[in-house]
C-alpha cells in the first residue's frame, strides 16, 4: 500500500506543475496587471493618478520582468516553501493564508462529515422504504437541496437570524477570539460557530449523497447474493448494513477525492455572505486584483487537496471492500 501511495504521489507531480503553469498564465491573460488595477482604484477615489505610481509598483514587485521569468522564479521558490509576496496585502502569501487554509480544511471536513452522517442513512432508509411516504418526503427534500444554491441559504439565514432571532450568524469566532492565538478556548469558540456554515455548505452534498445511496442500494438489493442471504435466514438489518451497504457505498467513497475541492469552491460565496475567514473570499479578491502569487498558490493548494482526497478515497475503498488490493 505504501508503495502504491508513493507511486500515486509521484505521478501527480506533473499535474501539480501544469496547474501552476495554467493558473499563473491565466492570471496574466487579462489586460493590465496589479499596478494598473491599484492606480485605477486610487484614481476613482480621487487620491492619486499618473503612470509614475504604476511604474513604481511594477518595479517594487518585479512586475516589469518577463512573465516566464517571474513564473519560474515563483515556482522554484514555491518548492522551497516560499509562496511569494501578496501585492494587495503586502505580506508573504504563506503568512497570509496560514490560518485561512487551516479553517478552510476544517470547515470542508465538517461539511463532509455532516453530509455522510445525514445523507447515507437517509439514502438507506429511502431505498428500504421505496415509494413509501418517507421516501417521497426525502426525495422532495433532496431535490430542493440540490436545486437551492448554498449562498441563497446563507442569505436567507442571515435575514432570518438578524430580523427575527436577533442573532447575526457571521464569522467563525467571537470578537475576542478573532485575532487571538490558538488555544483550547479559541478552538471551543470555533466549534460553537462552525456548525452553521458547515451545515449550509453541506446541503448540496447531503442531497446528492441521499439520491446516489438510494439508487445504488436499490440496485444492490436486487442482486442474487442478497436473495441468498435472505434465504439463509439472516436478519434484515445484517443484510442491509453488513452486505448491501458496503457494496452500494463504493461510488460515494470513490467520489470522496472530488468532495473537498467542491466544498471549498462552494464555500467561497458563502464565505463572502457570512464573512468567514476562509480561502474562498480571499481568492476571489486576489483574482479581481490580479494578485497572481496569492491566486496561484490557492489553485495549487486546492489541487493538493484533490490529490490527497483521492489517495484517502483509494485507501478507504480497500478497507470497505477487501477484494480490492493495490500492488
Amino acid at each position: 500500500m505504501l508503495q502504491y501511495i508513493g507511486k500515486r504521489f509521484l505521478s501527480t507531480l506533473p499535474l501539480m506543475f501544469m496547474i501552476m503553469v495554467v493558473g499563473f498564465f491565466l492570471m496574466e491573460l487579462p489586460p493590465g496587471d496589479y499596478a494598473t488595477h491599484y492606480v485605477s482604484e486610487m484614481a476613482a477615489m480621487g487620491t492619486m493618478s499618473g503612470g509614475e505610481t504604476a511604474q513604481q509598483i511594477r518595479q517594487m514587485y518585479a512586475l516589469d520582468r518577463p512573465v516566464h521569468e517571474r513564473f519560474f522564479k515563483w515556482a522554484w521558490n514555491f518548492l522551497q516553501g516560499d509562496f511569494g509576496q501578496s501585492f494587495g496585502h503586502n505580506m508573504p502569501v504563506r503568512t497570509l493564508i496560514g490560518d485561512r487554509l487551516l479553517l478552510t480544511v476544517f470547515l470542508s471536513g465538517m461539511s463532509l462529515i455532516i453530509s455522510w452522517v445525514i445523507g447515507i442513512p437517509i439514502g438507506v432508509y429511502s431505498a428500504t422504504h421505496q415509494y413509501k411516504p418517507g421516501d417521497h418526503m426525502f426525495t422532495l427534500i433532496a431535490f430542493l437541496g440540490v436545486g437551492i444554491p448554498d449562498f441563497m441559504l446563507a442569505l436567507v439565514l442571515l435575514v432570518v437570524g438578524t430580523n427575527l432571532l436577533g442573532y447575526v450568524p457571521v464569522g467563525l469566532f467571537s470578537p475576542e477570539f478573532e485575532d487571538a492565538p490558538w488555544t483550547l478556548a479559541r478552538l471551543a469558540d470555533l466549534m460553537k460557530h462552525i456548525w452553521i456554515p458547515a451545515a449550509i455548505t453541506a446541503v448540496t452534498q447531503t442531497a446528492g449523497y441521499m439520491r446516489v445511496m438510494r439508487g445504488n442500494l436499490l440496485d444492490v438489493l436486487r442482486l442474487d447474493y442478497i436473495q441468498t442471504a435472505r434465504a439463509k435466514g439472516l436478519r434484515e438489518w445484517v443484510i442491509i448494513w453488513k452486505h448491501a451497504v458496503r457494496n452500494a457505498i463504493h461510488p460515494l467513497v470513490m467520489n470522496l477525492g472530488m468532495s473537498f475541492p467542491q466544498i471549498v469552491s462552494s464555500s467561497a460565496i458563502v464565505g463572502m455572505v457570512l464573512n468567514l475567514p476562509i480561502m474562498g473570499p480571499m481568492y476571489l479578491k486576489a483574482v479581481r486584483q490580479q494578485d497572481v502569487y496569492l491566486a496561484g498558490s490557492f489553485l495549487v493548494l486546492v489541487t493538493l487537496l484533490l490529490v490527497v482526497g483521492n489517495l484517502v478515497a483509494d485507501v478507504l475503498l480497500a478497507w470497505v471492500d477487501p477484494r480490492i488490493r493495490y500492488d
